[in-house]
């Protein structure tokens, strides 16, 4: 099972901060991530998103899962993905897994220009240790799960089998 985290912050000075230190903890093994970005809203309201460069998952399935989770979650556009019946289809088994409609409306409504959200896709996470080092940045956590079994799912929907 993966857990699906988005803090948000009031400035992309305090989540950039908060990013850096989640790849640190990755490197000190108290996160195993699977999927890592920082989302910034700028001032007209469009949203921009980074990655870091290397992550311990990877593929391409894995590659598009991510980049459809990021996506529904931020309305941000991704690519390589047909539209229409087979979106359709993604976002029903989207709206089964935890990344429901509820969860993707209190992300939108959490992002405001000028703000920014560290986005965390993790197998393993030592809680304590992970809120010691991220308590001084502050910000609005929002958390759900993603069942093995729902990463399966949406893996081979994007996969087109």
């Amino acid at each position: 099972m993966a857990e699906l985290l988005v803090i948000g912050y009031d400035n992309e000075t305090t989540g950039r901060q908060a990013y850096n230190t989640v790849i640190g903890l990755q490197q000190d093994m108290i996160v195993e991530l699977e999927g890592l970005a920082l989302v910034t809203q700028d001032e007209s309201g469009k949203n921009h998103v980074e990655t870091p460069a290397k992550l311990v998952s990877s593929g391409a399935a894995f590659g598009a899962l991510w980049g459809m989770l990021i996506g529904l979650l931020f309305f941000v556009p991704f690519f390589g993905l047909a539209f229409g019946g087979a979106m359709g289809a993604l976002m029903g088994k989207m709206g089964k897994s935890g990344v429901n409609d509820e969860f993707r409306k209190q992300v939108s409504d959490m992002m405001k220009p000028g703000t920014s959200a560290v986005v965390i896709m993790a197998s393993k996470i030592t809680e304590d240790k992970f809120a010691e080092a991220m308590k001084s940045y502050g910000g609005t956590l929002l958390k759900t799960s993603l069942t093995t079994e729902d990463e399966k799912e949406l893996a081979h929907e994007l996969s087109g089998e």
